[in-house]
């Protein structure tokens, strides 16, 4: 009786190992598939391109697309882990350059290229997502991590007396807005156009060109705007 149900259980074993193996394959398989349409779609369109274009660009249908990826919030997240990393560490470097006004630069015109080259990432960056959805705490705790830094690097930067005292720290998220705007009106153009209003503002800033300059918007207005786009979004 024992030998039977010992005969039993590997039949059943090897009846099934064939089929849950490629089920796996064929899930891993789906979702990289899924996740590299995503991140191109993105690029090209924006965060607002019809997730029904990325199941297609796939090769998979939108069922299929829906059960790895529940919201679009979710696709967002996968899609832009390592776009989110490459911010992070721009920060991190900029902190690290020996040349406070240096790091500052850098990481102004590295981020603002990086929004040039995809206006997915461009969208995501003038954007917030609400904390209760799990799957997007990852990028928002990358994206918390590099503000820390950020706000460092501009106080280095300021006390090397090369930065404007009133710039704060926030005024990036505006300098991203507007950049974001000059992507998505120049693309397919001048898609360089970027580049000189970046260098204008950085000009901008500098201790030399300092003239006063209207009250910055309080912080929470400014995540309210970022919450705004997030729900024209999703």
């Amino acid at each position: 009786m024992a030998s039977w149900l010992h005969l039993c259980d590997r039949e059943s074993v090897t009846s099934r190992t064939p089929t849950e193996k490629p089920l796996r394959a064929d899930a891993a398989r789906n979702r990289n598939a899924i996740i590299t349409a995503a991140r191109h779609a993105f690029a090209e369109q924006g965060l607002q391109v019809p997730l029904d274009e990325i199941a297609r660009r796939a090769g998979v249908g939108e069922a299929t697309l829906h059960r790895r990826f529940p919201d679009r919030e979710s696709l967002i997240a996968a899609a832009f882990t390592d776009k989110m990393t490459d911010y992070a560490d721009a920060a991190a470097q900029a902190l690290a350059d020996p040349d406070p006004w240096a790091g500052f630069c850098g990481y102004v015109r590295r981020v603002c290229a990086m929004q040039s080259g995809d206006r997915g990432f461009a969208d995501l960056l003038t954007l917030t997502f609400a904390a209760t959805n799990p799957a997007i705490e990852d990028l928002e705790g990358r994206r918390a991590g590099a503000y820390r830094d950020w706000v460092t690097v501009v106080r280095r930067a300021k006390t090397s007396g090369q930065l404007r005292a009133d710039f704060h720290p926030d005024d990036m998220i505006l300098l991203l807005m507007a950049n974001a705007g000059v992507v998505a009106a120049t693309v397919g153009t001048a898609p360089d156009a970027w580049q000189r209003i970046v260098e204008y503002l950085l000009q901008a800033f500098t201790t030399e060109h300092a003239r006063e300059l209207p009250t910055p918007p309080p912080r929470e207005a400014l995540l309210r705007a970022m919450h705004r786009s997030q729900q024209a979004v999703v």
